[in-house]
């Protein structure tokens, strides 16, 4: 008589586990390997920080460590992108003389704070902001002139309306992205009008207008805005209104800033909003700003295909002025910190890999699997 042996209940749920577990690895997109978007033809992958101002009480520290020193550790986070964007809060000039009477003007050695952006691989530099005109058009146009001299284009003014309004094109990987911005914050002197320089305000009609324009010469269009109010984490009425505006135009990507903390994110029909991405390396010692993410936006034949968020810390009495990245319990504190923020647009981050993470709605297996929180 043939005998057969019986292997136990437990074990067998053992094995389907482990074989489910290599499945969910196999499936799972690899967001470690260091090039497998800039070597992809078929996908362009920005990446895209916040606030940036290498001046102020940082000059004393970054005199002596020299300018690299601010991204020495962030270099890896942004190396992999085709396409690296920050808003430079404030000119790159060395004139005395500011525009108008503020509390706060904002300016940096043009001769080094160029090259360490050209050094940790920014590609383009938003302008459109209330602080860029501190030292007037001059300062403006030291600031344009230095960051061409190390290869690194600009998007957000102009010497009058119409090319403030202009916008800039990329092109990259046999695609063109299109990139817009607007500066909705004070002082109105810094606006550009028909007949004088300064940023795009950014009336909703003309947004849309931009909007159309740039979709006829552009495959992905990224809009910015600097917007909302200083320190606070809640959206202004506004904020929402335009960002779906603009994506109900034609935009792919809104990337904003101003508050210099976090705000919500949400995915917006075939868009991706990130309401403020909260500051970068920001010469102050301030503590309001403590936390931020540097955003990596993945677009697949010109679409949305996913989003990363890395958790930074950028407290400067803790970093000194050199951003570092956030592990384990600190990067999920952030990630759910946004998770919070997020509750009203309905938009929820997986924690990955230290990483939050939103993916495609076409994303078959991202609305199946189950993932960690």
């Amino acid at each position: 008589m043939a005998t057969h042996s019986t292997i136990p209940l437990n074990y067998l749920s053992y094995i389907n586990l482990l074989w489910l577990w290599l499945l969910l690895i196999a499936c799972s997109p690899q967001f470690e390997d260091e090039h497998s978007y800039k070597n992809d033809p078929d996908s362009i992958r920005i990446t895209a920080v916040g606030d940036i101002m290498l001046g102020g009480t940082s000059e004393p520290v970054l005199e002596a460590k020299g300018y690299d020193h601010a991204f020495r550790r962030m270099k890896p986070l942004l190396i992999d992108s085709d396409i690296v964007i920050g808003n430079l809060e404030g000119p790159l000039t060395d004139s005395e003389t500011p525009f108008v009477d503020k509390e706060y003007v904002f300016k940096s050695p043009p001769d080094k704070v160029a090259p360490a952006l050209r050094n940790a691989g920014f590609t383009l530099m938003n302008l459109a902001n209330n602080h860029i005109m501190d030292y007037g058009i001059e300062g403006v146009g030291d600031t344009i002139n230095a960051l061409r001299a190390n290869n690194i284009l600009t998007v957000g003014t102009g010497d009058n309306l119409r090319l403030a309004r202009q916008g800039t094109i990329i092109h990259i990987k046999n695609k063109r992205v299109g990139f817009l911005s607007y500066s909705l914050t004070f002082p109105k002197e810094f606006w550009a009008t028909d007949l004088s320089p300064g940023t795009a305000f950014g009336h909703e009609h003309e947004i849309r207008e931009d909007i159309n324009r740039m979709k006829k010469e552009a495959d992905i269009v990224v809009v910015s805005f600097h917007w909302g109010q200083e320190k606070i984490t809640e959206l202004r009425d506004y904020q929402p209104l335009l960002a779906h505006a603009a994506i109900d135009e034609g935009a792919n990507l809104i990337l904003g800033h101003h508050p210099h903390v976090l705000q919500a994110i949400e995915q917006y029909r075939h868009g991706i909003i990130l309401y403020s991405l909260g500051n970068f390396t920001f010469g102050s010692y301030s503590t309001n700003a403590i936390n931020s993410v540097v955003a990596s936006i993945n677009f697949r034949q010109g679409v949305f295909e996913s989003l990363e968020l890395t958790p930074i810390n950028v407290l400067n009495i803790d970093v000194n002025f050199q951003p570092r990245k956030l592990e384990n319990e600190q990067a999920l504190e952030v990630i759910q910190q946004l998770n919070n923020l997020s509750e009203a647009t309905q938009t929820r981050l997986k924690f990955i890999s230290g990483k939050g993470v939103l993916h495609s709605i076409n994303d078959d297996f991202f609305r199946t699997a189950t993932l960690s929180d």
